[in-house]
């Protein structure tokens, strides 16, 4: 037997399985984005408005790619998904909530601060939900193609339009203060809430030859005005948004008729009721069987 005290023993190393480098370059991508949510805490604490709310746009659109990059390079993983969650209820919760307050909420008093909370709370409530329904496999196919209630990054851009306005020369006072409050917890609402959203999903991931060339040009075109007229382009762009959630509320409503439509059992003709013999049914639809759902493994 030998002695752990012995110094000639030889040491028993336990050995890890490497790690491929295609897992870590989303999880890169995740933390640069906290870094940005973090940074826009301090410039709000610093009063640097025009660079909090940057540094949230661009923790936005790396939250926008890090999955995608992950799918690609098949390097998903689940911690990248609880590194994920994480990053998302720091950048796209706690840092505009503080915006927010540190900009004109923190004239109401405790009001203004009940609503920062409540919105980063309802954040946090959105992503535990999107967690957990990720896994639930009673969800039709088409469900993916939506998101239940305003996804956290989303509604972190829409949360700001008072600061977007207050850039075009919008003036502070309370009445503003008191409406961007009610504002606050609308969108907090609209986060927790059970109203389907469009994912964007349903557009595919392949793009067709001819339609590569006016992507590049429009991709090119929307961040140009962003730089160069940032407050005018998130404006309409929140706005756009919140108009276009009640045509994702009318889709999915199509998509519920047209799937209940189809698993209708059918009914038997006139003419077999007569005879007082039913044809037989074929084995898809015969009573106790339903077809198999085509359901990705992940829904959202």
């Amino acid at each position: 037997m030998v002695s752990p005290f012995d110094r000639d023993s030889p040491v028993v190393r336990r050995r890890f399985k490497a790690i491929p480098l295609r897992t870590l370059a989303p999880n890169l991508i995740t933390l640069l984005a906290l870094c940005a949510g973090l940074t826009a805490i301090r410039m709000a604490v610093e009063a640097k408005l025009e660079w909090a709310l940057a540094a949230i746009v661009f923790a936005a659109l790396l939250d926008g790619i890090d999955g995608r990059i992950a799918r690609l390079l098949k390097g998903t993983s689940r911690f990248g998904a609880e590194l994920d969650s994480l990053a998302d209820f720091v950048n796209f919760g706690v840092a505009p909530a503080l915006i927010l307050y540190f900009w004109g909420l923190h004239e109401l008093g405790h009001a203004g601060w009940i609503a920062a909370l409540v919105f980063a709370i309802c954040c946090g409530l959105r992503l535990a939900r999107f967690n957990v329904m990720i896994e639930d496999p009673n969800r039709p196919s088409w469900a993916g193609n939506f998101f239940v209630g305003v996804p956290a990054p989303a509604g972190a851009i829409i949360v700001l339009l008072p600061l977007y306005l207050f850039f075009l020369g919008m003036p502070k006072s309370i009445i503003v203060a008191w409406v961007t409050l009610a504002y606050t917890l609308a969108i907090a609402f609209l986060m927790v809430s059970r109203m389907p959203v469009l994912s964007g999903k349903q557009f595919g991931s392949r793009v067709a030859p001819d339609k590569v060339l006016p992507i590049f040009l429009f991709v090119v075109l929307f961040i140009a005005l962003l730089i160069a007229y940032p407050w005018p382009v998130l404006t309409l762009g929140t706005l756009a948004y919140l108009a276009s959630l009640p045509f994702g509320v009318r889709s999915y409503h199509q998509h519920e008729r047209r799937s209940h439509k189809q698993d209708r059992p059918a009914e038997s003709s006139p003419a077999d009721s007569d005879v007082g013999t039913s044809a037989p049914q074929p084995p898809d639809v015969m009573q106790g069987e339903q077809p198999a759902p085509d359901r990705p493994a992940r829904l959202n």
